[in-house]
């Protein structure tokens, strides 16, 4: 069925959330679909790039191949203050609120020119820069936290891969790699290829968001592994990507399509950790609402559980 998981996302409720390889997929069938905004990321010779949380890793991994400076919400005032080079900043937010309203406002008291990023065609962020340096990108209707169609879009916008490709790859190749008891263990470890380091953070906020501390995990890229990293023994599973050249114990072998990049690293990632949701207890469907109630008193603003 033509854009079967777009049509679950579009009508999920709170009683019947949707997993993270089902959103996964749904994003992919999005973007084969979507235009995505053209952004020049050679603005500037030395940007900041900032952003919170998957923003601050989807800069990090969009700007990688330039002469960038990475910061948060913690870290932007210093590093405007004292690194006199950077002649731009570069904000990412799906939401365009919360952190990124002080984020523009401060880039604007520095007099940097500022590009935003967002979801958000009313970003409350976008009210600190020019209209022309706002870029809205397309999305599905997700749950909170979830942020794949929003930084996927980000990603593809850079690395012009082919969603269509990713979606038919992961289906033909990725799902027939993937045991059925794959949620049967305490603890994973995830082994990428080098190339995508920076995707290591980004598995492991979705690890902590998903599962919080009921399971354990570890991702390292192959030369990493080489390292300390396996000492003690646990009821842990070895996901290599890609290649498995590194033997540590129990461990099955994802694909990855030739050549593939950050866009296609994400989905197949997002997809296997959301098989290993699937069969887990719904830790994180059961106390999402109530977790949006304490991070709304938080933030002073409204935070709702379905992102629309």
């Amino acid at each position: 069925m033509k854009n079967e998981h777009v049509k679950i996302m579009e009508n999920f409720t709170l009683e019947n959330i949707p997993d993270l390889d089902v959103c996964t997929l749904a994003s992919l069938e999005m973007f084969s679909h979507s235009r995505l905004p053209k952004i020049n990321f050679n603005s500037c010779k030395r940007p900041l790039v900032v952003g919170s949380g998957n923003a601050a890793v989807t800069g990090k991994i969009i700007f990688a191949d330039l002469d960038a400076i990475f910061a948060n919400e913690s870290s932007l005032s210093e590093k405007l203050k004292n690194i006199k080079p950077i002649d731009g900043v570069f904000l990412l937010s799906a939401s365009g609120s919360k952190h990124s309203i002080e984020i523009a406002k401060k880039a604007k008291a520095a007099k940097k020119q500022c590009w935003l990023l967002t979801c958000n065609p009313h970003a409350p962020a976008g009210k600190f820069m020019s209209r022309k340096n706002i870029f809205v990108f397309p999305k599905n209707r997700e749950p909170y936290t979830y942020n794949t169609s929003t930084y996927m879009g980000m990603i593809l916008a850079k690395t012009k891969e082919s969603p269509k490709k990713i979606k038919n790859f992961i289906e033909k190749k990725v799902r027939p790699a993937i045991p059925s008891d794959i949620s049967s263990y305490s603890g994973y470890y995830l082994m990428l290829p080098e190339q995508f380091d920076c995707m290591k953070e980004m598995f492991t906020i979705k690890f902590v968001e998903l599962f919080g501390r009921r399971i354990a995990r570890d991702i390292f890229t192959s030369e990493q592994s080489r390292h300390a990293t396996s000492v003690v023994p646990a009821d842990e599973l070895f996901i290599h990507f890609g290649k498995s050249d590194v033997d540590l114990g129990k461990k099955i072998t994802i694909p990855l399509p030739p050549k593939a990049g950050y866009a296609a690293m994400m989905a197949i990632g997002y997809y296997v950790i959301g098989r290993i949701q699937a069969g887990k207890p719904p830790w994180f469907k059961q106390n999402l609402e109530e977790y949006c109630r304490k991070s709304s008193k938080l933030f002073g603003q409204d935070i709702l559980p379905v992102v629309e």
